[in-house]
């Protein structure tokens, strides 16, 4: 039992440390996944924000006259270019030195680094490019970048309920607000930088991720989650099953020791009272040789009733045993089986049989004779030095009724179960294999019939035998 209960535990703990790992490993998944998704956002605000600047820049040309052009500029006697230079830093970043006609100098450090895709780099700086001039003249329009930013979401399959962007500087200041926004609780947001030099930045705010993400996982999720469940399902049936072999096992160990305590005692008495017969001159004692035949009549009653009670469960258990059913007196055939009751000395016995003669019952015979003789034996036993036993029906149920000790409350689940015994601290002396009931429920299961028990501890017991399950 110790070994059964070590591996049983270790199976569990087994099946509760890869359900630990998959829940770790599917947070791990989750995170990898989300940061990806996070990546594809931030790509997506830059390409709306590029897409933004071409419908802006066609806008422009509608401002043309608003904007300083070339000849404009050369009236206004303003240098038409300036003297620059170009040198690397120790990092490899470019660094561009420009010197205006008023002699200034102002050193930039150019947007183009060796350690990325100069495409990629050349696109980005363009872009910041045309920030710095064109924001000054063509006002933002948020509903065109909302449209934009959504329709690239889109593009690489992520569609938020809500959307919105909006321009702030780099302490989170509004400088083009969009109508659309109603606060930010409850949404994730994204800052693009459009403009380094003077901190400017696009701040998007949209659904949050988790719904697209999980989304994302959920082949993985429901698989595992399936294949978890299954593994669960077989060890919690394969713990049941193993659980209800070894309870079985316990209780058919018991049942043997206890059967063969049970045999041995009436054939060893019955062998003695026959030595007894053999050893000793009884010719001229009359009584002691009725007494010694009755001791061993007794006994070998009482083997023959443990033997009939074994090989009626052998029966019991060939699922093809087929039943004999024929139509029955039932007054007659319940006052013949009263009547053999009524003959057993060890108690002051009173069996009642309260049965109209017109009553008919289909059954087999030997069976339902073993079912009535099981529920007056048990009354038998379990009631004091006198029973009063009725045995009462009609058409429609058949019911025992004693007088005796009762049956405590806690008992009554499990009264029918193969091998239980009611428990009777005050009852030591009623011996049984807790069979009889076992096979009373399985005869009548068989019939079609069904059974119930009232009973009360100090005030008797009722079995009633009904003739119809669906009279339950």
């Amino acid at each position: 039992m110790k070994r059964y209960k070590t591996i049983s535990t270790t199976f569990i703990i087994v099946i509760a440390g890869i359900w630990g790992c998959n829940v770790y490993y599917l947070v791990n998944l989750y995170n990898s996944i989300r940061a990806n998704v996070e990546r594809d956002v931030m790509t997506a605000l830059a390409d709306a924000d590029i897409d933004d600047l071409m419908y802006r820049a066609g806008r422009a040309q509608g401002l043309s006259s608003n904007v300083y052009m070339q000849e404009e500029i050369e009236e206004y006697n303003v240098p038409k270019k300036a003297e620059a230079t170009t040198y690397k830093d120790e990092s490899g970043q470019l660094i561009s030195i420009r010197t205006e006609v008023d002699g200034t100098v102002v050193e930039e450090r150019a947007m183009l680094s060796e350690n990325g895709a100069y495409s990629n780099q050349m696109v980005d700086a363009m872009s910041r490019q045309f920030h710095v001039i064109m924001d000054k003249y063509i006002p933002y329009d948020m509903a065109v970048m909302d449209s934009v930013f959504r329709n690239q979401l889109s593009n690489r399959y992520i569609y938020p309920d809500f959307l919105c962007v909006r321009v702030v500087d780099s302490k989170d200041s509004v400088i083009c607000d969009n109508p659309k926004f109603k606060g930010e609780s409850g949404y994730d947001s994204y800052r693009f930088n459009i403009n380094p030099n003077e901190g400017i930045y696009y701040k998007a705010y949209m659904t949050p991720l988790t719904r697209h993400v999980i989304s994302e996982m959920s082949g993985v999720i429901v698989t595992i989650f399936l294949l978890m469940l299954a593994l669960t399902m077989a060890f919690g049936y394969l713990f049941r099953t193993v659980s209800q072999l070894r309870t079985i096992e316990e209780m058919k160990d018991d049942f043997v020791s206890n059967m063969t305590h049970e045999l041995k005692t009436p054939i060893a008495i019955a062998y003695s009272a026959n030595d007894a017969l053999l050893n000793y001159d009884t010719t001229n004692d009359p009584d002691k040789k009725t007494k010694y035949l009755t001791i061993a009549n007794k006994q070998l009653k009482r083997l023959g009733e443990l033997v009939e009670n074994i090989l009626a469960m052998s029966m019991e258990r060939r699922k093809t045993m087929k039943l004999k059913l024929e139509e029955i007196q039932l007054h007659s055939f319940v006052d013949e089986i009263a009547a053999a009751q009524r003959m057993r000395g060890e108690k002051n016995i009173g069996i009642n049989v309260d049965i109209d003669d017109s009553i008919m019952v289909e059954a087999d015979r030997t069976h339902l004779a073993n079912v009535l003789n099981n529920l007056i034996d048990n009354a038998i036993k379990y009631s004091d030095d006198s029973v009063e036993i009725t045995i009462a029906g009609d058409n429609k149920d058949l019911s025992v009724i004693d007088n005796g000790i009762g049956i405590p409350s806690k008992s009554m689940p499990y009264l029918f179960n193969k091998f239980y015994r009611v428990p009777h601290g005050n009852r030591q002396d009623v011996r049984g294999f807790g069979i009889g009931l076992y096979y009373v429920k399985s005869i009548l299961d068989k019939m079609g019939w069904a059974i119930d028990v009232k009973s009360k501890e100090g005030e008797g017991s009722v079995f009633t035998i009904k003739f119809s399950k669906d009279e339950q």
